[in-house]
């Protein structure tokens, strides 16, 4: 069969360097809040292909605005109404900010103690982590890895084990910066703020936030996976173009992402954020300060991220235009997609959420909204697009040179040419399908692309480091425009290596592997197949010498992860291990562990009853189908397991826990895996 996941670090979010989107601006016309979300919605529907969308306005006090579109789901006869609930993601992190701000106001949690006063158990191996602070886990410069959300997303399953067992995964890591270094995207750091919450609290974390955040501000429509809630509500999700919706998808580590709201319900929690209804204004303050001037940060701030504590970017364009101050957060699961942007000196919030989509162009559209709102009340903003800074072709000093080399980012890895005649050729590594991108040297020091849109340049930072700097606007169409400003690469440093060593992780490179850590309901095994057709690429990608992925390699048997980088480049950082077992070469991910394909076995079919017994360490049973191929398997499941089947494109034919899937016809070269509590036996029949 084609290869399942040719890498690991393919099961991470891809973050691609966007450069030279181009499309015409529609010009502006006077129309109603109520026009502008029906069209901004239309919009944000068509780009993300989304299900279902729904938006709400709250202006001084109540829900102005409601509105929705799409389908609550693709075969059952019930309509999409505005009481339906959305996952919102990463927006769960601004109320989780919210509950830590309470606490520093009653004194209980001060923002630049350590984060050990009130966790004394947090450890790690690494003792850079004792500088941590709170405030760092809220503004994304704790330093951590990223994410250890190994079987935390799962479906129909609202298990707490991911954020139960945080402290201990995070006892054998270490810190990919030191703290308050920069600001870089990070999920782990909100989960330890959520155990903060309970432990300073004594609360449960949503007992905590229903009492103290949502009762108080007259919101009853935000819950967690665990909560007593009718999960019919939930809007229905899919995979492609198939109608048969997935089971309820649980986000586990609540506090970074894993709530439930409706759009109104979203934006009047936005609202309260807009007086001292739920926080002091001192503290309302601190969480709209420009955090991520703390650390490195590129000098033009005209980007998707400008970090608050909690807030995505708090000087949200295009409102910074007009000195109007508006703060954004996007969410983003696999399959719930969800934007909130407050509008504070104006008691306005709006909160567009999708089935499908992006949060992207759910932010975007939040932001019609709210421009539509404040011409009604006689406010104009600034909506014209930034143009890059006039520069015209010039002789490129030799100096410029220098910089050609490789550079990365956690989700890609470039070759950067240049030539004498100032043309910079830019490489996407390990995603060869993307044709390479071409620039001229211009007067001011930048490498422009032939549209003149976009731009790159070379920052040398004060950490020593060497950044490929973008910068563009990309006009969007019913949906403004989207600036980037950014470090998206850092520049690798050479790290030559034995041949012998160099050939251990090349081969490691193009080795199909399978997961063997996540629990049988992860969304994971969702994932593989949906990472099928990017793995079965005919062209292969290419490594960074020295490197795998974006981490350095060591020596035989460990790559360590030593980018330096802002903003979201560098989030999620991978550690490498290759362990030998069981007479083969396994990889361990951070703490995820991974088996290679070729040492899975065959099924063997037997006479009569057969049978699949997850071992004593828990970890996943893969199988090759061989000779089963064409036959009907039939599995009696335990009460704690689940089966998945693939056919030879590595496309999911089967399973138990998304369809409820008892027995199924075997796929010509497909595999099988069987997952469960660690004992569990699969009983298994074939005809």
């Amino acid at each position: 069969m084609k290869k399942l996941c040719r890498r690991a670090c393919a099961l991470a979010l891809t973050v691609l360097l966007t450069l030279s989107l181009s499309l015409p601006a529609l010009a502006a016309e006077s129309e109603s809040a109520e026009e502008a979300g029906a069209r901004a919605a239309a919009a944000a529907m068509t780009y993300g292909g989304a299900a279902s969308i729904q938006y709400a306005l709250w202006q001084d006090g109540e829900i102005t605005l409601t509105g929705h579109a799409g389908v609550y789901s693709k075969t059952e006869n019930r309509a999409l109404t505005d009481d339906v609930l959305y996952g919102i993601g990463s927006v769960s992190k601004v109320l989780t900010t919210a509950a830590v701000m309470q606490l520093a106001e009653e004194g209980q949690v001060s923002l630049d103690a350590p984060v050990t006063r009130y966790l004394p158990e947090f450890t790690m191996a690494d003792p850079r982590y004792r500088d941590i602070t709170v405030r760092m886990l809220l503004n994304h410069s704790s330093g951590l890895m990223g994410s250890s959300l190994e079987s935390a997303v799962l479906f129909d399953d609202a298990d707490p084990a991911a954020t139960d067992t945080l402290l201990q995964r995070l006892s054998s890591q270490r810190l990919k910066a030191d703290p308050g270094a920069y600001s870089v995207y990070c999920n782990d750091g909100f989960t330890l703020a959520e155990l903060v919450v309970e432990a300073v609290s004594g609360m449960d974390f949503m007992d905590y936030v229903d009492r103290n955040l949502l009762a108080p501000a007259g919101i009853s429509d935000i819950f967690a996976p665990g909560d007593d809630f009718d999960a019919s509500r939930l809007a229905k999700t899919y995979v492609g173009t198939d109608t048969r919706a997935l089971p309820q998808e649980c986000l586990n580590a609540v506090g970074a992402g894993g709530m439930y709201a409706t759009a109104s319900a979203l934006a009047a929690f936005g609202g309260a954020l807009t007086d001292t209804a739920l926080l002091t204004q001192r503290s309302l303050d601190a969480m709209a300060a420009p955090e991520y001037h703390r650390g490195i940060w590129p000098e033009d701030t005209l980007d998707a991220l400008a970090f608050g504590l909690g807030w995505d970017n708090v000087e949200w364009y295009p409102f910074c235009q007009s000195g109007i101050s508006a703060l954004t957060k996007g969410g983003d699961t696999l399959y719930y997609h969800a934007a909130l942007v407050v509008l504070p000196e104006y008691g306005m919030a709006a909160a567009v959420l999708t089935s499908g989509g992006s949060s992207t162009y759910n932010q975007l559209a939040a932001t019609e909204i709210l421009l539509a709102a404040l011409a009604e009340e006689g406010v104009t903003a600034d909506t014209s697009i930034p143009a890059l800074p006039e520069a015209a072709p010039a002789q490129m000093p030799a100096g410029q040179l220098d910089y050609a080399g490789y550079y990365g980012s956690t989700a890609a890895q470039y070759r950067v040419g240049i030539t004498a005649d100032g043309t910079l050729t830019l490489s996407y590594l390990n995603l060869p399908d993307i044709p390479d991108q071409v620039f001229a040297y211009c007067s001011d020091g930048s490498f422009r692309d032939a549209s003149g849109a976009a731009l790159l340049r070379f920052v040398e930072e004060s950490n020593g480091e060497t950044y490929l700097y973008q910068k563009a606007v990309s006009p969007i169409p019913e949906l403004g425009a989207l600036p980037t400003s950014s470090y998206a690469a850092v520049k690798l440093a050479d790290n030559a290596l034995d041949p012998a060593v160099q050939a251990v992780w090349d081969q490691v490179a193009v080795t199909s592997i399978l997961p063997v850590t996540e629990k049988y309901t992860s969304t994971t095994y969702l994932a593989l197949s949906a990472n099928a057709a990017a793995a079965a690429s005919e062209t292969l990608p290419e490594m960074v010498p020295g490197y795998i992925g974006a981490s350095r390699i060591l020596s035989q048997t460990s790559a360590r992860y030593d980018l330096q980088l802002p903003g979201v480049g560098g989030r999620d950082g991978q550690e490498w291990t290759l362990l030998e077992r069981d007479g083969g070469t396994w990889l361990q991910v951070n703490n995820a562990l991974y088996m290679p394909e070729d040492q899975a076995p065959d099924l063997y079919a037997g006479g009569g009853w057969s049978y699949a017994t997850v071992g004593q360490e828990g970890y996943a049973k893969w199988y090759h189908v061989g000779d089963t191929a064409g036959k009907t398997m039939t599995v009696q499941l335990p009460a704690s397991g689940g089966f998945w089947i693939y056919d030879g494109q590595g496309r999911l034919t089967a399973s138990s826990v998304l369809w409820g899937d008892t027995s199924a016809v075997l796929p010509e070269d497909g595999m099988v895996v069987f997952a469960g509590d660690a004992g569990v036996r699969f009983h298994l029949r074939f005809a």
